[in-house]
């Protein structure tokens, strides 16, 4: 596949009704965990930067603001892979454009998957195969909401080292959502931990900074 020119996701001040605002970079390259309580906001947070919903501030791609471009452009680009995926058609190969053997074989798909019903999909196929859906769309910037919390540990690390990849070859930001701290420790330079009213960084060990 084609390389990506290296870009970061610069934040300042997503409030998205969290009552607070953030300021900081994700650089190229480098991946961003998100925890905190459930209900805290994670979820929103990603929705406002892919500008899936009101909010303020403003998002950055290297140069290129939100605001700038069209929603739907935006969203090619800073991408968002929600913990519930959407299928409207009746088999799998109906929601891809042609079979990629490096992305659905990297997940343990061969290629008769696409003949396969979304109706008779376990929901950890599901996710596999809409991770595999995003990074054939080529994103600049990830987000991650909960990419694994419906499989098994080998398909847990295969989406991540998958991911990791893709990543590296394009050098893009990522922001991950993970109640898994170990998983964090794993895909993370830094984590964002929410709370109420505030919000913290924290470097992981041995991983470059955010």
């Amino acid at each position: 596949m084609p390389e990506l020119r290296v870009k970061n996701l610069n934040i300042t001040a997503i409030l998205a009704d969290l009552s607070q605002s953030f300021d900081f970079i994700v650089p190229a390259g480098n991946c961003l965990g998100v925890t905190g309580p459930s209900g805290i906001g994670k979820s929103v947070f990603l929705k406002a930067l892919a500008d899936m919903i009101p909010h303020e501030g403003e998002v950055f791609l290297d140069d290129t603001a939100c605001q700038t471009i069209p929603a739907p452009q935006w969203r090619q680009q800073v991408t968002l892979l929600p913990a519930e995926s959407q299928w409207w058609a009746e088999t799998v190969g109906e929601h891809f454009s042609h079979f990629d053997a490096g992305f659905f074989n990297s997940l343990g798909f061969k290629e008769e998957v696409m003949d396969w019903q979304i109706a008779h999909l376990s929901s950890g196929e599901k996710q596999r195969l809409a991770c595999i859906r995003v990074l054939m769309n080529q994103p600049q910037a990830l987000l991650l909401d909960e990419p694994t919390a419906n499989l098994d540990k080998e398909n847990r690390l295969l989406v991540e080292s998958t991911i990791a990849v893709y990543q590296t070859l394009n050098q893009i930001p990522i922001i991950w959502i993970s109640h898994d701290q170990e998983q964090l420790a794993r895909v993370c330079q830094s984590v964002l931990i929410l709370s109420k009213h505030h919000y913290e960084i924290k470097n992981c060990t041995n991983k470059g900074v955010v």
